[in-house]
């Protein structure tokens, strides 16, 4: 598999360069390499690649270089750039840790960055001399910051993010800012290159409203900041039009909802008066960038499964340019992807499709967009794939309009029997859609008729949608799964006696959830999931964020209500074989969750097994070979009770 991913148009339309993934067999990793094609479809062709791996391409304004990361001679990730006439490469940075955020200055002269900055740690107690030569135990470790820990970090360092500046022909990179907050995010220049736009959390209680953030200016002289947002909610992502005047970005009111719809704000620098641009649009706006011109904008968006890129006035209109974006994922079918925007107008973006991982895809205004690269045609272009068929119905719960997707074996006869495979997304609030999936392509390939859905609590079906399990996760989402199971046997090709299902992170809470209350399936894997809702609020990285946002009160306030949520209340019922799946450094959803249902089920003499996956954090996707034993166990385990 090859994807396409951070496609960047070049500032005069003509040209994009991507980042082309790919997975190292022999190593067991990703690597990306740089790759350039015209916007006409000629010229493809690598312009960075080897054993190191590239990435965050970025064009000089002008358009004559090319910024980018990657890590040279051991001395880890650093900045580089390439003169594109010439071909010639120079390392511009010596930096202690990985650069973020790369964005050149109007000028070119300089480019900014955010970059981790080490803070002291302070020791508890001063540990006793050691002998010369003595072989003593590590040393504690002493954590006394919310959050400590986060999933693919392990534990975190004591420090903050800061913005940097560093001349575009190396040297020395200048700090900006200082204080113990994290500055990180979209970077904004103005266009007399004299200050920076970032969105910061500078509240002295940060630790405890991490949501909380406001964007703030710069001064690249004094360093002095100024607050450009005063609102009670994340401000982000900031985009100055080119003409320097107004400043574009992303936001919401925060009400302590387990989701808002991100809306689109502008202002402008003369009065400082905030307005919301994007209205009562009921969905959550991803992305926002200047459409070429400083009259419109162009905003990314989720809508029924589909990512759309789509072009919003000053006055709030949108008109969707384009609905296939994604596939950036190899994994499950998220939604996913990204655009950016030449000075023309041209845009670039990741083009997905049901049968394919991203490739390159570029538009202008309301024409066609067309996808110019087809990098997955040598590895699957004489293959029969899974044919995937949308499907909507009813649910059982009240008749909210439910919309899934259906994946049939190659060579799929309608007059056989076939067993059913319900795949159950995470989040929960995200979504699904009729992307490619690597999963769900090897269960249709394994003779399994594939069901995967976004129940209630989903994304990209507006604000009253994914709040129906608002302090109420999980609920009728059950009933708007299981309703979609009876529209699938109600075609006639499914053995109702051969029906399994599993999912990952909030649909492994479901599928623990579902053999709790209903025996109809034959075998089931809960892949990551929360087993008990007061263990996974006290143990998991973002316990400020799910103690706060997903429930009313405290666990210790309310435990009924955390119990009657988790699927470890209904263990007593399950009769079902399940297996748990989980990575042993998975921080999100700890494997102490999936230990608890596994000796419970144990206990209750239900067949079980317990899956751990060394070294894989939540997503289970890090390094190819944890993502093919992740299907491969699912399966096996299947084949048991099939």
């Amino acid at each position: 598999m090859e994807v396409a991913s951070d496609p960047r148009i070049s500032p005069n339309g003509e040209q994009v360069v991507y980042v082309r993934r790919s997975m190292d067999i022999m190593t067991d990793r990703p690597n990306g390499d740089l790759w350039i094609i015209g916007t006409n479809g000629q010229g493809h062709r690598p312009i960075l690649s080897g054993a190191d791996s590239y990435g965050s391409p970025r064009w000089s304004p002008d358009g004559s270089r090319l910024a980018y990361v990657s890590s040279v001679e051991g001395r880890g990730p650093q900045i580089h750039v390439r003169w594109m006439d010439t071909g010639q490469t120079a390392v511009l940075s010596n930096l202690r840790n990985s650069p973020s955020s790369l964005t050149w200055s109007p000028d070119g002269r300089q480019l900014a960055f955010t970059q981790f900055v080490p803070g002291e740690s302070k020791a508890l107690a001063a540990p006793p001399p050691k002998p010369e030569g003595a072989e003593w135990a590590p040393p504690v470790k002493v954590f006394d910051t919310l959050p400590f820990q986060a999933d693919g970090q392990g534990f975190l360092d004591v420090g903050r993010d800061h913005v940097f500046v560093i001349s575009a022909e190396g040297g020395t990179p200048r700090q900006l800012t200082s204080g113990d907050f994290d500055h990180g995010g979209r970077l904004a220049w103005h266009p007399d290159g004299k200050a920076i736009i970032v969105a910061a959390n500078r509240q002295d209680d940060a630790e405890h409203d991490p949501i909380e953030s406001e964007l703030w200016s710069i001064d690249l002289a004094s360093g002095a900041m100024a607050a450009l947002t005063d609102r009670n909610g994340p401000d982000a992502a900031p985009a100055l039009s080119p003409d320097g005047k107004t400043l574009a970005w992303l936001g919401y009111d925060d009400k302590l909802m387990g989701y808002e719809n991100t809306a689109v704000y502008v202002m402008s620098l003369e009065d400082g008066e905030p307005r919301r641009i994007s209205g009562d649009f009921d969905r959550s706006i991803d992305d926002v960038q200047w459409a070429g011109n400083s009259r419109s904008l162009l905003v990314q968006y989720d809508d029924h499964g589909r990512t759309h890129i789509a072009s919003l006035s000053m006055d709030g209109d949108i008109d969707s340019l384009a609905d296939d974006v994604g596939g950036a994922i190899l994994g499950r079918p998220y939604t996913s992807g990204s655009f950016t925007v030449a000075r023309d107008g041209n845009y670039a973006y990741t083009a997905g499709r049901p049968d394919r991982p991203a490739d390159v895809g570029v538009g202008r205004g309301n024409r066609e967009p067309r996808r110019i690269t087809a990098l997955n045609e040598d590895a699957l272009g004489h293959k029969e794939l899974a044919k995937i068929e949308e499907i909507n119905w009813a649910s059982s719960a009240d008749g909210l309009d439910i919309q899934g997707w259906v994946a049939y074996p190659p060579g799929f006869d309608a007059s056989k029997k076939y067993p059913l495979i319900l795949e159950i997304h995470g989040g929960p609030r995200a979504a699904y859609g009729p992307q490619f999936s690597p999963e769900i392509q090897l269960f249709a390939a394994a003779g399994y008729v594939v069901l995967y859905a976004n129940p209630r609590g989903s994304t990209s079906y507006g604000y009253d949608f994914v709040n129906e399990i608002h302090h109420n996760y999980p609920s009728a989402d059950y009933d708007d799964l299981m309703s979609g199971v009876d529209a699938v046997i109600a075609k006639g090709f499914i053995d109702e006696d051969q029906l399994f299902v599993t999912g990952g992170s909030g649909g492994g809470l479901l599928t623990a959830w579902i053999v709790g209350k209903t025996d109809r399936f034959a075998a089931a894997v809960s892949a990551k999931p929360v087993i008990n809702w007061v263990s996974h609020v006290l143990t998991a990285d973002f316990t400020h964020f799910f103690s706060r946002y997903w429930f009313e009160k405290m666990p210790w306030e309310d435990p009924e209500t955390y119990w009657a949520q988790s699927p470890l209340s209904l263990v007593g019922n399950v009769t079902t074989p399940t297996a748990l799946l989980t990575g042993e450094s998975d921080v999100r959803t700890p494997m102490t969750e999936s230990e608890q249902f596994y000796q419970a089920l144990k206990l209750r003499k239900v067949d079980t097994a317990l899956i751990r996956v060394p070294e894989a954090y939540h997503g289970i996707v890090a390094r190819p070979s944890h993502l093919i034993a992740k299907v491969d166990n699912i399966l096996a385990w299947f084949e048991r009770y099939r």
